[in-house]
């Protein structure tokens, strides 16, 4: 097995995808805990889909798979609660877990390789990127690199991150390695 870490893990109703943002209140005090942690030491959390349980109270029971939160942003709300614009990383699977005393789940985690940048779109899977490029055109494209409709790992992160599934088939694909296969997998539930 190779290169297991300990990660503090905030398990979520949603997936968090490589390259994605998303916004998070924090205001459980284990969450705090875990923020504060993370400034320490500069590293990042761990975003699971919930199996079991639920965001408040009892510490829920996360995917096998979930991706790395790196923080961008922090500010407060008008309530004065934490608030978090984090970035989609690495992926990993879930080895093992444990509850810490505060309650927050924390995970040896194996980081997941992603082939190489720039794997070009195969032309089955063209449709997709032209399908991507005509969402951005209604949406707005997203902030953060440029654009690259001919990749096929860009194109499969976004279109998983965008369009509409159930949760446990968006994590179904982000456990997929192969890019190739996570669009033949999108293009199952498009087609």
């Amino acid at each position: 097995m190779a290169d297991v870490q300990m990660l503090p893990l905030f398990p979520l109703q949603a997936v968090l995808v490589p390259g994605a943002v998303l916004g998070l209140r924090i205001f459980e005090p284990r969450y705090l805990d875990m923020v504060g942690e993370c400034s320490r030491t500069g590293g990042g959390f761990g975003v699971c889909l919930i199996m079991e349980g639920g965001e408040v109270g009892a510490p829920a029971v996360p995917a096998a798979y979930g991706t790395e939160a790196v923080v961008e942003d922090f500010g407060t709300d008008d309530d004065g609660l934490l608030t978090l614009r984090v970035r989609g990383g690495r992926r990993f699977r879930v080895v093992r877990t444990a509850v810490r005393g505060n309650g927050l789940v924390e995970a040896a985690v194996e980081w997941l390789a992603d082939p190489p940048g720039g794997t070009r779109l195969r032309q089955q899977h063209a449709l997709l990127g032209t399908l991507l490029e005509r969402i951005f055109d209604q949406v707005g494209h997203p902030p953060g690199p440029d654009p690259r409709f001919d990749d096929a790992a860009w194109v499969g992160w976004r279109l998983l991150e965008l369009l509409p599934m159930p949760e446990e088939r968006r994590v179904e694909l982000l456990a997929v390695d192969d890019p190739h296969a996570r669009l033949d997998g999108l293009l199952s539930l498009i087609g």
